[in-house]
């Protein structure tokens, strides 16, 4: 299957090595100091491009968290033509460490994944200059991205935009009972540079 060009893009500007340390930085008591790593995967290649997704505290590079994959294809919605689908690995601690370390991901396959059904963004693009482009995801405005982590049902608020130059993710913990954030992109999205493509 041919994918769209604009899909492509989309996984280029997405994957590689991140970090926000200016925004870390400026701004201390607000934004933690994160490095990010976005590998290309090569799961469910028949109709999308596939991302693992890990981050950690830059002084605790060896502790990373929030294994997630995600999945991008083209949607069916005129008005959003890309979509991102998240999974979770039934197992984040065997993938614990692959954003240093990609050959723990060489045997990865979609049998040790969780589909998180109501974990999806809607992809708009706009054209800043020719070839060069700003994404922005949402969630559909009825969907809850809940999962089970560790015994308890986690629910999450996703969305992030991503140009060539930027990638600025709005990611937040939500408090199911009353609906407020309780950790992550409180105060703003996290704004991290790339600092390395893949």
């Amino acid at each position: 299957m041919t994918l769209a060009p604009e899909l492509i893009t989309l996984a280029q500007y997405l994957a590689g090595e991140f970090d926000n340390r200016e925004q870390a930085l400026a701004e201390p008591a607000w934004y933690v100091h994160l490095r990010l790593w976005q590998i290309p995967v090569p799961l469910f290649s028949e109709d999308s491009l596939t991302l693992f997704a890990e981050q950690a505290n830059i002084v605790k590079l060896d502790q990373p968290y929030r294994q997630r994959i995600m999945r991008l294809t083209s949607g069916n919605n005129q008005d959003a033509p890309l979509k991102v689908q998240y999974y979770m690995p039934k197992d984040p601690t065997a993938l614990r460490g692959a954003g240093r370390n990609p050959s723990l991901l060489q045997t990865l396959t979609p049998d040790q994944l969780d589909l998180l059904p109501d974990c999806v963004l809607n992809v708009t693009q706009k054209i800043l200059t020719p070839n060069n482009y700003e994404f922005t995801a949402t969630p559909p405005a009825s969907n809850r991205c809940c999962f089970s982590y560790g015994g308890n049902t986690v629910q999450v608020s996703l969305g992030f935009e991503v140009s060539q130059q930027e990638l600025k993710t709005y990611d937040k913990g939500i408090d199911p009972a009353t609906g407020s954030a309780t950790w992550g992109a409180i105060m703003g999205p996290y704004r991290y540079t790339k600092r390395e493509q893949y």
